[in-house]
């Protein structure tokens, strides 16, 4: 094999120690996520000033929008969270670990909870329906950054109160920038592959109704002709396309939501099967499945878990009833309706957080100088164990 001379073996030696440096930086997550987070909510905090002091409309649910107050209340969180999360790299006493720890855990369910509409915005940029609101579309993006690094920040700043390493979170000598350990692919436990299986039976009711509409049948007091008109107001080229073939565009996103689950939950989730091009025995990236089942799981959970508790509440006269909009004609249709969704959404987000929980409990690494890994987490007793590999 010829070996590059000159300028071409500088140029080689220049691009691999660029990508060394890029894979190390990728490793030194837990060093540069205070100061990401800081970052962000100095960034987070001059957008919500200037949304309040221009008097912008970003809306919270369909009807709803923040208040200027609210905005301000939002900035001055995200401000005591990125100073908390700066915070984490000092040696600390007793009531600064209180500080921290209070600050954190106060603002984080917040941001939490500001991620509530991102998978709406992703069904509705994925079939090209256009932008509903920029605003609000920023706000849910800005929410999702912030939830996502003070998660990482506090995530290891709790591992080295421990004494552990803050990347893989098991105790070692050496740094925590080497290369990983990695547990072979396995199975979920018989229980959570139940549990995931059930809860994502929640999609039956939504995901029938809307096909026999779709299909041109009645359900609910809607006709299929209702239905039809209703989509070819508001749907885009793409979801028309589908309804004609009889199929509804949010049932096949939720089927899209299902494969994620399974792979979650199967060994065939962590290395990619041989009909992948290129890819065939591979290891799925640990986070390729990981970040869509949390950005989608959690918002949905929490949008599913709302509607599931206010339908029966609605029916029983504690809530007040809610009108019914085209194409819905009576109260108790729209009432059934919103209690499907919210089974349909809360089943399949609570089924992705059971699946992504036990899918990063039996894919995560540890620092090679943590030792050999125990054996594949959460797996069956008698799951496929192959050999364990290390990589970055």
């Amino acid at each position: 094999m010829a070996v590059p001379t000159g300028p071409d073996r500088d140029g080689a030696a220049a691009r691999e120690h660029a990508e060394r440096g890029r894979g190390l930086r990728w490793r030194r997550w837990p060093l540069w996520v205070p100061a990401a987070a800081a970052v962000w909510g100095v960034l987070y905090a001059a957008v919500e000033v200037v949304w309040a002091s221009a008097g912008a409309t970003v809306p919270w649910t369909a009807h709803v929008s923040y208040a200027p107050a609210v905005h301000l209340l939002l900035a001055a969180l995200a401000l005591l969270a990125g100073g908390a999360c700066l915070a984490t790299t000092r040696t600390l006493g007793r009531p600064g670990r209180v500080a921290v720890a209070t600050g954190l855990t106060t603002a984080l369910p917040v941001f939490v909870a500001g991620t509530a509409g991102l998978p709406i915005h992703v069904v509705t940029l994925a079939t090209f329906s256009g932008i509903e609101s920029a605003t609000g579309l920023a706000q849910v993006l800005l929410d999702t950054a912030g939830a996502t690094v003070l998660l990482l920040a506090g995530l290891s700043y709790r591992r080295r109160l421990r004494g552990a390493c803050p990347r893989c979170g098991r105790p070692h000598p050496g740094p925590a920038d080497g290369p990983l350990v990695h547990p072979a692919a396995s199975r979920a436990p018989v229980r959570t592959r139940a549990a995931a299986y059930l809860l994502v039976c929640g999609l039956l009711p939504w995901a029938a109704a809307k096909t026999v509409w779709t299909l041109g049948g009645s359900a609910l007091g809607v006709s299929g002709d209702d239905w039809e008109a209703t989509v070819d107001v508001r749907a885009s080229g793409p979801s028309k396309a589908l309804a004609s073939a009889g199929i509804d565009v949010t049932v096949l996103a939720a089927t899209v939501g299902v494969l994620l689950l399974l792979g979650l939950l199967h060994a065939w989730g962590q290395v990619f099967p041989r009909w992948v091009p290129f890819l065939s025995g591979r290891r799925v990236p640990r986070l390729l499945p990981l970040l869509p089942a949390w950005l989608t799981g959690f918002p949905l959970a929490m949008y599913g878990t709302v509607l599931t508790v206010a339908a029966p509440l609605v029916a029983l006269g504690v809530l007040p009833g809610v009108e019914p909009s085209p194409p819905f004609t009576t109260r108790s249709g729209i009432t059934w309706m919103i209690g499907f969704g919210g089974l349909a959404f809360a089943g399949l987000g609570l089924g992705l957080v059971v699946a992504a929980g036990s899918y990063a409990a039996r894919t995560r690494p540890v620092c090679a100088g943590a030792g050999a890994v125990a054996g594949p987490f959460g797996s069956d007793r008698r799951g496929a164990c192959g050999p364990r590999h290390i990589g970055a």
